[in-house]
């Protein structure tokens, strides 16, 4: 068998394509950034075509770097940014509009129509999301309605709807030359069209969102053989493991137990407690989802977490204010005030999500005084995603009845050691990054694919990958830590119900 496994791990600001070896060791990266696209305030979309050329050119590019052709890699993985929604014609393979980004708000309507008869929790006992803008169903519905002629192409079955793993496997396989048209279950229990019981799309939920089943991939295990890959730079490798980019963080964190949990730090912030084959309907504002399902192996659910504005405060630091000119400037102007000077900053950009779930939220700044300057500013934005994290880690807690006694962190904002203590601090308990810091997810999704061909043995073989790089641990008196909670909470107050 080859050596190695690829993952092509798409996010929401650039694509990447990573080779690993048997010990989970980066053999070679390629990494492309896309355009984010903001047609009016709450509208976030990208270009489909952009993404898939992305992914055509980091693939090339990294495989070239590696010295390597096809026959070396034994599989390929494919993780991704989940509830983004494309929609596009079978027989062109043209998008029929740009991507809806997770983060597009533009479907608050349909959230408020909804929620009038049954109330914001009215899905839940079935999809176990609450109804916000968040997830693809309306987003899909939003597409029919908005642009001219696809609905009638939908009933046709004319137009096929993907998340970003359908549209890329779709094209790999083929495209329209008998591309295959798939999602797993754990990208298909972020679309609100799921029943987590029956793990297939529930007939209620599409009549109530008017959308035809006839465009539905369909849903398969996260680990499994689903195709070959036609592009010349991979041809006839199998593609064969897909986890939406949270659940692959938690393979990659080798989180297969119960209660184990990781939190992942990116454009936004995603804690995901495992909870076994048993299903936790949350009662505190967290969401039930598939965690994963492995070949043949029975499904695992999870408690999630969804922040949605974390990484991306940062890169609206740098892009938007010019307070910084690279993102890895934010800690060196943090670290020249001692604290954060008394404010506080909730970056409710897309609303807020768990555990409040308020689609009118916008994002504040309080406390600022004429002492104020840009390093309280730098500073209040690394704290707001510690604060947030433990916003949703109590609400776990709470769900689960599991006290968590570690928090197992990964994704691009884990390099920065001042938050890290802070998180420590505002957790009141050790933080813990692994040697994999920023490609857990890609090597989640390279776990699912080896497992389905071999490449792996067993869940063994992955714990035996894992390795901490450092811990940190609590530093900060309970009187201090509380007041600031305290603060943190009075500031999320003020940032409800902005948008009418």
């Amino acid at each position: 068998m080859p050596d190695y496994i690829g993952a092509i791990d798409q996010g929401t600001t650039s694509t990447r394509f990573i080779v690993f070896d048997r010990k989970g060791q980066v053999k070679a990266v390629a990494q492309k950034e896309h355009e984010q696209i903001y047609p009016n305030p709450g509208w976030v979309e990208h270009d489909p075509g952009e993404i898939w050329l992305r992914t055509r050119e980091v693939i090339a590019e990294a495989m070239a770097k590696g010295n390597l052709q096809p026959k070396d890699l034994a599989a390929i993985g494919i993780t991704n940014q989940r509830e983004t929604t494309i929609v596009w014609n079978r027989r062109t393979g043209k998008p029929v509009a740009n991507a809806l980004v997770w983060q597009d708000t533009r479907v608050v309507d349909y959230v408020s129509e909804l929620a009038k008869n049954g109330g914001q929790d009215r899905f839940r006992g079935k999809t176990g999301l609450p109804l916000t803008t968040y997830f693809s169903g309306l987003k899909i519905r939003w597409i029919l309605e908005h642009v001219k002629g696809v609905r009638e192409l939908a009933e046709a079955g004319e137009v096929l709807f993907g998340n970003i793993d359908t549209f890329l496997v779709w094209h790999l396989t083929g495209g329209c030359e008998g591309g295959i048209h798939i999602t797993d279950i754990t990208n298909a229990s972020r679309t609100q069209l799921m029943n987590l019981e029956t793990l297939a799309w529930d007939k209620e939920m599409l009549d109530t969102f008017g959308i035809p089943a006839a465009i539905l991939p369909k849903i398969k295990s996260s680990s499994e053989t689903y195709g070959l890959a036609q592009e010349q730079s991979i041809k006839d490798v199998a593609i064969a493991g897909i986890l939406g980019d949270q659940q692959a963080a938690l393979v990659g964190q080798t989180c297969f137990e119960a209660g184990e949990a990781k939190s992942t730090y990116g454009t936004g912030c995603f804690l995901l407690m495992n909870t076994g084959t048993r299903k936790v309907d949350s009662k505190s504002g967290l969401l039930t989802t598939v965690a994963y399902k492995l070949s043949k192996g029975p499904v695992h659910y999870a408690l999630e977490g969804s922040i949605a504005i974390t990484g991306a405060l940062v890169q609206w630091l740098r892009d938007n204010l010019g307070l910084i000119a690279k993102s890895s400037d934010i800690e060196p102007l943090a670290r020249t005030v001692n604290d954060n000077g008394g404010v506080y900053f909730v970056p409710a950009f897309s609303g807020l999500y768990a555990p409040y779930w308020k689609d009118s939220a916008r994002g504040v700044i309080t406390g600022l005084t004429r002492y104020a300057n840009k390093g309280h500013i730098a500073r209040a934005v690394l704290e707001a995603t510690a604060f947030q994290t433990r916003d949703v880690l109590e609400a776990m807690e709470k769900d689960s009845g599991i006290e968590l006694d570690v928090l197992r962190t990964d994704g691009g904002m884990v390099t920065d050691e001042l938050l890290m203590q802070f998180q420590a601090d505002i957790l009141n308990r050790p933080v813990v990054r692994p040697v994999t810091k920023d490609a857990t997810t890609a090597l989640g999704s390279a776990y699912a694919a080896g497992l389905a061909i071999g490449f792996f043995k067993d869940l063994k073989d992955l714990r035996a990958n894992w390795a901490v790089d450092r811990t940190w641990q609590p530093n900060m008196e309970k009187g201090k830590r509380e007041e600031m909670y305290t603060l943190w909470k009075r500031a999320v107050t003020r940032s409800f119900d902005w948008a009418v």
